[in-house]
């Protein structure tokens, strides 16, 4: 009897059962869909944005839905990190699925303050670091569109934690590839990519925007192409994992990322639609892997033939 093929991956020193995370803000804590999904069965659990002090985020209305897609502008609203200590963690530490907390800084130096304060927690595998917000010390521009201010706040945050380091990258940039190998020369253990593309939406009738913040991130199967291209780009550009994210809604897709090179992959938007999306995707990989007699996923990983002879 044939056994079922090795879905293993690594990320830093991170072993996962599977390729397929979840999208830091689109699947809570966890413990939102814990009746909903066999939380146990993912690749990993990444939670919430995470800052300091607590955050309300932005005025509503904060989502809108888009052709193939969505805007949203939360703006990063989350627990603060006592409470996600006190109230979130334990929770998630009774799952056999590894936990990454996204984090995010008005500056450098709450970014380096909130790793090195999480560096020594149980419970918490790895770090993704948000680095598509503004730093306030720089008139508002993201961290994440300029590769020296990657760079910075990314050695800062590697020099407070010993945890794994996955850097999340902004889209919104001149050559990705560029702020990848920045981030990478700067201790990043990973990257995953795209964060949401900047949009906006407008009610005509009124001749307002639809979102109260006026531009939101758009995330959904409307980026998927953008999402792929860049994914492939990057892995041309680093030695460390990559990791796919954008309008990944099933396993082909998924499947498209991995060919592409992309070591994991995570599912977002996705989850608003079916909650049990991420299962649907690991079972369908793993069909994928069976139908075409491929033992390991990793055989597939980078597989992309662009020479087409």
């Amino acid at each position: 009897m044939k056994k079922n093929p090795d879905l293993e991956v690594s990320i830093g020193e991170i072993k996962l059962k599977n390729p397929v995370m979840t999208a830091s803000g689109t699947f809570g804590y966890a413990r939102e869909f814990e009746e909903l999904v066999d939380l146990n069965r993912l690749g990993a659990i990444i939670v919430k944005g995470l800052s300091i002090e607590a955050s309300k985020g932005n005025k509503p209305p904060r989502i809108v839905e888009t052709p193939c897609g969505m805007l949203n502008a939360i703006g990063l609203e989350n627990v603060g990190l006592e409470v996600f200590l006190q109230e979130k963690l334990p929770f998630l530490k009774t799952l056999a699925t590894p936990t990454f907390v996204n984090i995010y800084g008005k500056d450098i130096v709450e970014y380096a303050e909130l790793a090195s304060r999480i560096d020594d927690i149980d419970g918490i595998s790895g770090i993704e670091v948000n680095i598509s917000c503004p730093n306030i010390k720089a008139g508002g521009m993201a961290f994440g569109v300029d590769p020296e201010s990657a760079f910075n706040v990314v050695k800062a945050v590697r020099e407070s934690t010993a945890k794994t380091l996955m850097v999340k990258l902004s889209p919104n940039v001149t050559d990705i590839a560029e702020i990848a190998k920045s981030v990478e020369e700067a201790g990043a253990d990973a990257v995953s990519l795209i964060n949401t593309i900047t949009g906006m939406s407008i009610d005509i009738e009124t001749r307002r925007p639809k979102l109260a913040n006026i531009t939101g991130g758009l995330s959904g199967p409307a980026i998927r192409p953008v999402a792929l291209r860049m994914v492939w780009q990057v892995v041309q550009k680093v030695k460390i994992p990559v990791i796919g994210v954008g309008g990944i809604m099933t396993p082909d897709d998924a499947l498209e990322f991995l060919i592409a090179g992309a070591v994991a992959v995570q599912v977002g938007t996705a989850n608003f639609i079916n909650p049990n999306a991420i299962i649907d995707i690991i079972e369908g990989i793993e069909k994928f892997l069976i139908k075409n007699n491929i033992q390991k996923v990793t055989d597939i990983i980078g597989t992309l033939d662009v020479e087409g002879g």
